[in-house]
């Protein structure tokens, strides 16, 4: 169970870094619907991974789209994506 009430798969020890194009396929929106989420609070930012490339955290997009699967209201998603960037200051292996 999680801290939003559903579900929240536990912290990799190893973490999985997923490019911005591997995201989008993955969830069927357009990069511009990304984009707006993101600006939203509504899921979670990408990461620098050099001067013109971003990555995303695997089990990050994972929980987001189990999320969406189990109608969390966008109360619930914006609080879901401040605990998982919040868990990214932990070390690995901490936390949930």
């Amino acid at each position: 169970m999680s801290r939003t009430g559903t579900i929240i798969m536990k912290r990799k020890e190893h973490l999985q870094v997923e490019r911005k194009s591997e995201v989008l396929q993955r969830i069927g929106l357009s990069r511009s619907t990304l984009h707006s989420k993101i600006q939203k609070g509504l899921w979670c930012p990408p990461f620098p991974l050099g001067p013109r490339a971003v990555g995303f955290i695997k089990h990050e997009t994972d929980e987001l789209i189990a999320a969406h699967i189990n109608g969390y209201s966008p109360d619930q998603l914006r609080e879901l994506v401040k605990n998982l960037v919040a868990e990214r200051a932990l070390p690995v292996g901490a936390g949930s």
